[in-house]
């Protein structure tokens, strides 16, 4: 991977990397140079070589790049601008998020304590990324990794273990229940508002948004239930030809938990029957096994394909600040 801008790519070996069918998961990048990089050769760089990056990223799932120099979220919103991929507005998703610059935003500002379960970027709405960026602005004091695991290997574990159930999500989908309160509440992983959530103050707008994602809303006294399915558990990556485990089904039974939520009725099947715990919980232990947690260092940019990697967050002490971007 080299042109001839002075900042040539290679892929090195971590030792928390898998190796998934002959490919390391995920591939890390660093700059072949000893010498600290330029940026703004950098940000050409990745214009230059943007097909060779996709290709690697469709091979893999997910990209680490490391010593890049990439030291502020506006040095990391050049870099996401510099992939060319367009916006999306975070509409729909349950995590209370701060603009910071351009078009990059806090990651899940829950507290430190609380992990974030294995999910697809707004799996439970049906306008989701299909590409997420995080970069590591301040390292964890401790902990603190953001897991990932791929998607089709989840798939293909649960469908060899429970394949009634997965038939029965193949069938009917699930259904995702949240109640919202108006305001952002950053004590909860999933505490963004309804205000923020459809950004606007208008309960009307509210709706007329809400129904665009086929979601049913249900005003409450001092806030909104919302109501979104049935929608589908299961996908086909048409890029890679194989069925995905695309779905926030275990992050909602474990971890949509709050004042104003049970995480045992966040999410049914779509025919509105309970899931059954211990089924969840295996599934979670998979999630957890084959997953790859790279500890973060200051500078490290950790691109996602949505379609094809779930993710995570461990609890950690901090300081941590981790900021994210959500393509389409």
């Amino acid at each position: 991977m080299a042109t001839g801008t002075g900042v040539d790519f290679a892929q090195i070996r971590l030792p928390q990397q898998k190796s998934v069918g002959g490919v390391l998961f995920p591939a890390v990048v660093t700059p072949t140079t000893s010498l600290e990089v330029d940026f703004v050769r950098f940000t050409n760089r990745i214009k230059q070589d943007k097909e060779g990056l996709e290709a690697l990223l469709r091979s893999s799932g997910a990209i680490l790049l490391r010593d890049f120099s990439v030291n502020t979220a506006s040095e990391f919103n050049q870099v996401v601008e510099a992939f060319g991929y367009p916006e999306l507005p975070y509409v729909g998703g349950a995590a209370p998020r701060t603009n910071v610059v351009g078009r990059v935003f806090t990651a899940n500002e829950s507290p430190p304590d609380k992990k974030i379960p294995f999910h697809h970027e707004m799996a439970q709405v049906p306008d989701y990324p299909s590409k997420l960026f995080f970069f590591c602005e301040v390292e964890p004091g401790n902990a603190g990794e953001t897991p990932i695991v791929l998607s089709h290997l989840v798939y293909e574990k649960m469908k060899e273990k429970y394949p009634a159930f997965v038939e029965k999500l193949e069938e009917h989908g699930l259904i995702y229940n949240r109640v919202l309160g108006a305001e952002d509440d950053p004590s909860s992983p999933i505490g963004r508002g309804w205000q923020s959530t459809f950004l606007t103050k208008d309960k009307a707008i509210a709706e007329e948004r809400a129904s665009r994602l086929g979601m049913k809303l249900e005003w409450l006294e001092d806030g909104v239930k919302t109501v979104m399915g049935p929608i589908p558990a299961i996908k086909m990556d048409k890029l890679r030809g194989r069925k995905i485990w695309f779905n926030s089904m275990v992050a909602a039974y474990t971890g949509w938990e709050d004042a104003r939520n049970d995480p045992v009725k966040a999410v049914t099947f779509g025919d509105g029957t309970s899931l059954p715990a211990d089924v969840i919980l295996d599934c979670l232990k998979i999630l957890e096994d084959e997953s790859v947690a790279i500890p973060w260092k200051k500078g490290d940019i950790l691109l996602i394909d949505n379609m094809a990697v779930l993710h995570s967050r461990k609890s950690f002490e901090p300081p941590r600040r981790i900021l994210a971007s959500l393509c389409k």
